[in-house]
């Protein structure tokens, strides 16, 4: 095989999608069936780098919340962070809101119809681009995300090592070369609807279920007998670990001191409580006399793209707001109600390690 890649002339790749999504493709999920942009447009967002179970939740809630493109342009960044919150990869969030404004404020409102001028706007790629230009005005151009590289990339034979650019802009070419040319309207939302549902249930990523899959007949990887082995992507990038010591002051009545993280960086923009990098600065902070009443808490950790962050949670109780505005030297911040969490955006372990601060402590009766 060779990345140069012929298209198989004995199967109608795009018929066969279609006519496979139609039969055994998923058609129950709250995104599916409509042409909505500002639908389509934050289902693609949300499914980023996220499954499908755990984006139907926040999708109804979102959409409940925002229910259009203006709605959520007008919003305050906080509220919604705060939806967000537990979902992840918060830079979409950010991305979304700020897509917003742009559609409003320069498109008066109505997403673009092309997958070039939908590129322009914030947080949106070329695959979700493409998904929102088939999806609600059929346009002819293939979405292009991992699902869908790796079944055209098995499908083609196609070995050329998705890590160098010019491999994967040749594997683009051909995506392209492979979409419907007739009935747009009809056949392109199926068809991308198809590539997507046969990546993510058919053509997986370790077990592929070949016998299932509609391209079985012409597929070049199937017939090298080692279909798994495709898509080539060399270049891996490399994990690290990051060490953070978490400040939680708390109040008797319950209230936490949170600070907002600065607008770029891990957790941008969201609320958490202040981020030391070593226990002697965390302990420097409320003074060393009073490090005998600091409660040391579990450590957390938690991955991220490209790291993981390991959280060391120090847990000391104050008895008073202190007067001045930013207590312990650890920057600005706001002393927070436990009823009044929701309201804010939250990292998910930090969500998980208060909502544990209030609950009573039973292991010692």
């Amino acid at each position: 095989m060779s990345g140069l890649a012929v298209i198989p002339p004995s199967l109608d790749f795009a018929y066969a999608i279609t006519q496979w999504q139609s039969l055994y493709g998923r058609h129950d999920l709250p995104w599916q069936g409509t042409r909505d942009p500002y639908r389509v447009w934050l289902s693609e967002i949300m499914l980023q780098q996220t499954q499908v179970v755990t984006v139907l939740g926040y999708y109804s809630r979102f959409l409940e919340r925002f229910p259009n493109v203006q709605i959520l342009a007008a919003a305050d960044q906080t509220e919604v962070l705060a939806l967000w919150s537990g979902l992840g990869y918060y830079s979409r969030a950010r991305n979304l809101h700020r897509c917003a404004q742009a559609v409003v404020a320069e498109h008066g409102g109505e997403f673009p119809r092309s997958a070039q001028i939908l590129q322009s706007l914030p947080g949106i790629g070329p695959s979700t681009a493409a998904a929102i230009a088939s999806f609600c005005f059929g346009e002819p151009v293939s979405i292009y995300d991992g699902n869908v590289k790796r079944v055209l990339a098995r499908y083609l034979g196609f070995d050329g090592d998705l890590s160098v650019p010019s491999s994967d802009r040749q594997l683009y070419r051909l995506a392209q070369a492979l979409v419907p040319t007739a009935r747009l309207i009809e056949a392109m939302p199926r068809y991308t609807q198809g590539l997507m549902d046969l990546g993510a249930t058919v053509c997986t990523r370790g077990k592929p279920a070949c016998i299932a899959c509609p391209l079985q007949q012409a597929c070049v990887a199937l017939r090298s007998g080692n279909p798994a082995h495709l898509p080539v992507k060399t270049r891996r990038t490399r994990r690290i670990t990051v060490a953070w010591y978490l400040l939680v002051l708390q109040l008797p009545g319950g209230e936490v001191w949170l600070q907002q993280r600065p607008g770029k960086g891990i957790w941008a923009s969201l609320h958490c409580p202040p981020v030391l990098l070593s226990e002697a600065e965390l302990l420097a902070c409320i003074g060393m006399d009073k490090s005998k009443a600091v409660q040391v808490l579990p450590s957390i950790t938690h991955s991220l793209t490209h790291r993981d962050l390991v959280l060391h949670p120090f847990l000391y109780q104050v008895l008073e707001p202190p007067k001045e505005l930013n207590p312990f030297a650890s920057g600005p911040g706001i002393w927070v109600d436990p009823t009044s969490l929701k309201h804010l955006g939250l990292p998910a372990p930090i969500s998980k390690l208060l909502a544990q601060l209030r609950q009573p402590d039973t292991s010692r009766t």
